[in-house]
């Protein structure tokens, strides 16, 4: 009877083990994912997930723009083949977009034919827009589950996900934003922020805003640098 309800405990834990991994950030089970430099470095890459975003998006270039920073955009498919003229101004601002998939399902519970057209969706809407882009892929909420990756590495493209979150896509005061954050940086992070909704294009993001505004100045004071995703691992092709 012990030696049942141990193998029961055992195989318990490893399906929750597994579950979580399948989104945790950081979690490596399912394949290699990069979530950052090593602790201590002095540079910091500001990414976005869910543009492009009318009018956020364009918000954020302006203040991007006033701290000359350059960020890095994971862009859902329909939301560019909907405004792709934001897309051009992301670019022509000069920073990196990347492939947040067509329409933002969980890749956790998607064949691997509907991740296979999910990317390519969104990768045809990305090049329709501004033409040869990067080849960065985050995947949505985080999810992805054995295949998923080495999927995604067949197409060419290199998973990224990240090591700090903002919680910003609730629509919470930037002062919250700003606080999420500062509880988790440790230097060489992959910060994670919403410049758009996967539920709704026009989603306010002006908390968003504000706190890059915030946490650029306040980060810079400290004599941190921000980069985009390719400088920070300086990967041959995977700039834009």
């Amino acid at each position: 009877m012990l030696g049942a309800a141990l193998t029961a405990a055992a195989g318990l834990t490893a399906v929750v083990t597994a579950g979580y991994q399948s989104m945790a950030p950081t979690g490596q089970w399912y394949g290699r994912t990069f979530t950052g430099l090593p602790r201590g470095s002095k540079k910091l890459a500001l990414t976005y997930d869910d543009g492009p975003n009318d009018p956020c998006t364009l918000h954020l270039l302006e203040v991007l723009a006033k701290h000359d920073v350059r960020a890095t955009f994971f862009l859902i498919g329909r939301h560019v083949e909907h405004r792709p003229d934001i897309v051009r101004a992301v670019v022509q601002a000069g920073h990196v977009v990347g492939n947040h998939t067509f329409s933002h399902p969980n890749l956790i519970f998607a064949s691997a034919q509907r991740t296979r057209l999910e990317l390519q969706r969104c990768d045809q809407a990305l090049r329709d827009a501004v033409g040869e882009h990067s080849r960065l892929f985050r995947p949505p909420f985080g999810g992805r589950r054995p295949g998923t990756l080495q999927l995604a590495r067949s197409l060419g493209l290199e998973p990224v996900m990240w090591n700090v979150t903002g919680w910003d896509w609730s629509g919470k005061p930037a002062k919250y934003i700003e606080h999420k954050v500062g509880r988790q940086i440790r230097g060489g992070d992959v910060m994670l922020l919403h410049d758009g909704s996967h539920a709704a294009f026009g989603a306010d993001r002006s908390q968003t805003v504000s706190a890059t505004d915030r946490l650029i100045a306040r980060y810079k004071a400290e004599g941190y640098e921000f980069v985009t995703v390719p400088e920070m691992f300086r990967k041959p092709g995977l700039s834009s």
